[in-house]
């Protein structure tokens, strides 16, 4: 297993790319667009822009190649941004290409004519710009082989309706997913010719959790894993967007044969601190894991559960069960209310705890004590029972508070979305 090491090499190549001016011209497009966008409008589809040092960065990380012709997927292009970055790269050298053949799709019509400018100035590229939807134009005719040698991706985060039309065209060329970014990454994934690389920046949501067991299980039987990295920060990745969400990027092969992973960690957009590691894959994903739960060390040391000989049992193997509160108390307004009352359960938020015990209602809280329980809140419910939690976000972190169904005589209780781990 390597050391720790600084990744200088790519800090010198992100330096020369800084040179030229296409990704530059397209990030100052995506600079004035960004906050005359209506939010309304970036959520309608799901769009978020990738900034140029971000854009680097991920065209980084493809491998040098000797292949005569590219053929270069960006599936929700935007204004071209991740398509330049890898054709400034193409430029500098690095690549072996003769000519590229740059597929980009964008269902934005306000993005296209920003697309195509971008994409037409470069010499010996082909350009092919397609102004639509992406899932439905690439399941119309079945999932199959596009010749694709690379794909690079920002996809767009969106959740996807379980009878919409998307679900249903992505269920029939055998892709299950839940989310708009999912979806694009298998799709780019099945398209890619086999040995082909797909390079996305995606929500580390899929990592793990049932309902993108089916994603996880598409793509680990169908591309190796490469390469990835993890921002450190929440909320400098998409900083001019506001965004909030932990990212990663991912580097993978089509019908690569799986190795051991890189992992690279920084904290924001500027790569500054850019640290590297290598993990066999089996401390990616546990050869004994049935939901397949992608996991993404920093450090190169062993956890004290890996260490330790005494731990011969998965938390479901006793009947624990562990996760985040599942209520988002903002899309279940109409169901809150300040103090219990006939019909309702309790919600517990990090201000009804103490470092010893749970106090519950609290009066004049700034937060909802409970929640009405009917048809809409039922599934976001917890059986009354013994729950032990701890609030990640406390200075103190390994301090753990706790529920018990004795005190108070209620079905159920309903928790807001705010970290648990067993400490």
């Amino acid at each position: 297993m390597e050391d720790v090491k600084s990744t200088l090499a790519s800090s010198c190549h992100v330096k020369r790319i800084s040179m030229l001016q296409k990704l530059d011209v397209a990030d100052s497009v995506r600079r004035e667009l960004s906050p005359r966008t209506a939010r309304k409008h970036k959520a309608e589809f799901g769009q978020f822009m990738t900034p140029s040092g971000v854009a680097r960065f991920m065209a980084s990380l493809f491998p040098p190649s000797t292949m005569k012709t590219c053929r270069l997927l960006d599936a929700g292009a935007g204004v071209g941004a991740l398509s330049c970055a890898f054709l400034d790269r193409w430029l500098v050298g690095e690549f072996g290409f003769e000519s590229v053949e740059a597929t980009a799709y964008e269902i934005d019509k306000k993005l296209c004519g920003h697309l195509a400018k971008h994409l037409t100035g470069y010499r010996r590229v082909t350009p092919r710009i397609i102004e639509g939807d992406y899932i439905e134009l690439a399941t119309a005719e079945g999932l199959q082989y596009r010749g694709y040698t690379h794909a690079i991706l920002n996809p767009p985060y969106k959740k996807i309706n379980s009878q919409s039309a998307h679900r249903q065209a992505l269920r029939a060329v055998g892709i299950e997913t839940v989310n708009l970014y999912s979806a694009f990454v298998a799709l780019a994934v099945g398209e890619v010719a086999p040995g082909g690389q797909i390079v996305a920046i995606i929500p580390r949501s899929f990592c793990n959790g049932p309902y993108y067991r089916p994603f996880r299980n598409f793509i680990l039987e169908r591309a190796a894993i490469r390469h990835i990295h993890l921002f450190e920060s929440r909320s400098k990745a998409f900083r001019d967007d506001d965004v909030l969400q932990e990212n990663i990027i991912i580097r993978l092969e089509r019908g690569g044969r799986q190795e051991a992973v890189t992992v690279t960690t920084s904290t924001d957009d500027s790569f500054f601190d850019l640290v590297t590691y290598e993990h066999p894959f089996d401390q990616i994903v546990y050869p004994d894991d049935s939901e397949r739960f992608i996991h993404v060390p920093t450090t190169l040391e062993k956890s004290a559960i890996e260490l330790s000989s005494a731990v011969q049992c998965s938390l479901a193997d006793i009947g624990v069960k562990v996760s985040t509160g599942p209520i988002v108390d903002f899309r279940l307004k109409a169901h809150l209310r300040s103090m219990p009352e006939e019909g309702t359960v309790p919600l517990i938020y990090p201000s009804h705890l103490s470092m010893s015990s749970t106090v519950w209602p609290v009066e004049g809280l700034k937060k909802p004590n409970a929640i009405m329980r009917n048809d809409e809140t039922e599934k976001w419910l917890y059986p009354n029972g013994f729950i032990v939690w701890c609030v990640v976000s406390r200075r103190r972190r390994k301090s753990a508070e706790w529920w018990q169904a004795s005190l108070i005589l209620l079905p159920s209780v309903s928790i807001q979305c705010w970290d648990l781990k067993i400490t």
